[in-house]
């Protein structure tokens, strides 16, 4: 009995999914609504759900489980809502307003607008304290460092009641002494306050983007530590035989210690499992290059995997705050189910990115929205069922979402609540599509080389839309497409990231055995956690990354590599890797120029092991799950067509449905357009191909 379960609980805006798997491959999927003020709380009520619908108790399953794991939105919503601790900054003198200097650097979109608004600082101007101290780029110490200047920083915190600090000096990465020093002082003078090291946080050359990454992690850690202690202690009540693992920005898990230090790496934590689920989909069909986008009712988040790898940026402005840790690149934007339309000063339709999010809802929930979302206008479309989501769960008041989008779009607009709905569906849909060609076009990859994998309980109503507007010919729809980050969560391996800088031109073999050694260096620390955290040898895999540039250049773009010894000739092959990414990035490389490396990383993988895979009877032909036919919209004239509606209960391995047709599941509604067919594999998961790219399939 013991092991036989695992558990995966991501929590979004407005739903917490719950993924439980055995050991056998049955995977079933639940939900509950999110509950912001207390995360903990939609957990106790999502088990609850289990235990109504299993007869499964919590003790039963959480004392049974190999593996539970939780990924998190408490840190996102804290630097959303600026609800973060109460932190201070210990900065080199002169350097205490970096993070408001910001590089002189204004966010991409509004550089040149005089009237966008300056980012609200974590860290208040009375909360920064300069010291005295200096390191030089050579890592020489120029001043000392004024150990009196840390403790007048630390009275001064008590006096205003920090609960957090964060620590970053100029060079520290060359000579990390002066910060560990500084941090000494405060654990003395302030035993209570968590403390955040720039050096020992983010060892990477960037002074800017060291601090703003130290004070992102000050700012978020006493709100994780909270969580994690509730979560921990909730999950050891009943019966947990194994630590909880988070899941991380990285892509990996990580024991809550880990969380509560590295905060930072908390921030995107949902989302960012979408990849390794988008991989297990597609490895039957030998498919590797998939964008995974996810549609919930707050947010649309996005995330590609080229090669089987997923895109991983560091450095990135991420809600205003610059953020140096590797992150799984996802683009989110105000895209939700509960994305509200309005008309702008130019009297044109908009959708968000304002949402209903899950209090009060979409008009059509009837818990008192008035405004009209896109949950609606898929309502009057015809594409979701009238008698309500969930199974039945959650019913829906097709009245009160047509009256919505009559009054706010409608008669103001002048036209039908039809065409008005159909208007909703295609902004929302070109909003995303925009979104998609940012982690795609933008980073030099084509959408039509890639499958599209659907993810979040809203998404599946729009995908063959958002394809066809892309060119893409492929879909991937699993069964648990509504949790797919959580169910991405039970699939992932525990991943720790360790950096250094370096400055080094790859020439010579002095080069070569410099980068070489602090390779073996970073990756025996690694090894060396991940053995305390339980796993062989075999288990353990390594994938280097540099941040490379032509000697001259400001910016440096990062290359992954797999792990090999650096020899002289292997430098090589390290420029070969580094002017095809040049290439890819910005249309040009300079095979003849210089080439130096700034920082380098190394991600230690320790690989979990994976669940069984659904396995579905073979079905009885199509016809036999046909339940319904709903009037239907398609087209922006507004005019209605018979359509068939299927039920995904009744519906086996080899069962083909053309378009246009609807497919009920029980958490996710899939709207099949005119011109494409869907295919239910025996795995779970329905392969939907245009019908002139079927035959390719």
């Amino acid at each position: 009995m013991h092991n036989q379960y695992r558990l995966g609980i991501d929590a979004g805006g407005t739903f917490t999914d719950f993924i439980l798997a055995d050991r056998k491959g049955d995977v079933r999927i639940f939900k509950a609504l999110s509950t912001p003020n207390d995360p903990t709380q939609a957990i106790r009520n999502g088990l609850a759900v289990i235990e109504e619908e299993t007869g499964l108790s919590p003790t039963e399953i959480i004392s049974n489980a190999d593996l539970c794991i939780n990924g998190t939105t408490v840190g996102l919503n804290a630097l959303i809502t600026h609800n973060g601790a109460k932190t201070g900054l210990i900065a080199t003198r002169g350097h205490e307003d970096s993070i408001e200097i910001r590089l002189g650097h204004k966010e991409d979109g509004y550089r040149y607008d005089p009237d966008y608004p300056p980012a609200t600082m974590l860290v208040p101007r009375y909360l920064r304290r300069g010291v005295s101290e200096r390191v030089l780029s050579n890592g020489t110490v120029h001043t000392p460092l004024n150990e009196d200047d840390v403790r007048d920083a630390c009275s001064h915190f008590l006096r205003e009641g920090v609960s957090s600090v964060a620590i970053s000096f100029v060079w520290s990465v060359l000579r990390p002494e002066h910060e560990l020093r500084a941090a000494e002082i405060v654990r003395e003078m302030m035993p209570d306050v968590r403390l955040t090291v720039g050096s020992q946080l983010y060892p990477q050359v960037r002074e800017y983007t060291r601090t703003s990454t130290a004070v992102v992690n000050a700012y978020l850690a006493p709100i994780l530590q909270r969580y994690v202690e509730k979560v921990d202690a909730y999950f050891r009540e009943l019966g947990a035989r194994h630590p909880v693992r988070y899941f991380q920005s990285n892509g990996g898990l990580a024991l809550g210690r880990v969380v509560s230090d590295q905060s930072v790496y908390a921030i995107n934590s949902g989302p960012a499992s979408a990849p390794q689920a988008a991989l297990w989909l597609g490895e039957p069909w030998g498919m590797r290059d998939i964008i995974t986008v996810d549609m919930g009712g707050t947010s649309f988040d996005i995330t590609l995997t080229r090669d089987g790898r997923a895109n991983v940026s560091k450095d990135i402005d991420f809600l205003r705050y610059r953020i140096g840790i590797p992150m799984i690149q996802v683009e989110t934007l105000g895209a939700g189910g509960g994305s509200i339309g309005w008309i702008d000063s130019m009297g044109l339709m908009q959708m968000g990115p304002q949402s209903a999010g899950s209090e009060p809802g979409p008009a059509c929930y009837g818990r008192g929205g008035e405004k009209p979302t896109t949950t609606d206008a898929n309502l009057v479309l015809g594409y979701l069922n009238p008698e309500g989501l969930v199974g039945g769960r959650l019913p829906l008041d097709a009245a009160k979402a047509r009256e919505a989008i009559r009054t706010h779009l409608a008669d103001p607009l002048g036209i039908s609540v039809e065409k008005a709905a159909y208007g909703m569906f295609t902004i929302v849909n070109n909003n995303m599509v925009n979104a998609i060609r940012r982690v795609s076009v933008e980073r030099g990859y084509d959408p039509r080389d890639f499958v599209l994998n659907c993810a979040g309980g809203a998404t599946a109503a729009h995908i063959t839309a958002l394809a066809r507007e892309m060119g893409t010919r492929q879909i991937l729809i699993s069964k648990l497409a509504s949790g797919l980050c959580a169910f991405g969560q039970i699939l992932s391996d525990v991943k720790y990231n360790y950096m250094a800088p370096v400055a080094a031109r790859l020439e010579g073999a002095d080069s070569a055995a410099r980068l070489d050694a602090l390779f073996d260096g970073l990756e025996s620390r690694g090894r060396s956690d991940l053995r305390d955290d339980g796993f062989t040898d075999d288990q353990i895999s390594i994938r280097r990354s540099l941040d490379m540039r032509y000697v001259g250049q400001v910016h440096e773009c990062t290359v992954g590599i797999d792990a090999f010894e650096v020899t002289e000739e292997a430098l090589e092959r390290l420029k070969a890797a580094f002017h095809a990414r040049h290439e890819e990035l910005y249309t040009y490389s300079e095979p003849h120029s210089a080439v130096e490396v700034v920082n380098v990383e190394s991600a230690i993988t320790g690989a979990v092991d994976k669940p069984g895979r659904m396995t579905l009877p073979p079905g009885r032909g199509a016809a036999t799950a046909r339940i319904d036919t709903r009037q239907m919209i398609f087209s922006p004239d507004g005019r209605a067509q018979a359509t068939p509606v299927y039920d995904g209960a009744l519906l086996g391995a080899g069962d083909n449905i053309s378009g246009p047709a609807v497919i009920q599941e029980v958490t996710t509604t899939i709207v099949i357009e005119p011109g494409w067919t869907a295919r239910l594999d025996p795995n779970g998961a329905y392969l939907i191909t245009t019908d002139d790219s079927a035959s390719a399939a």
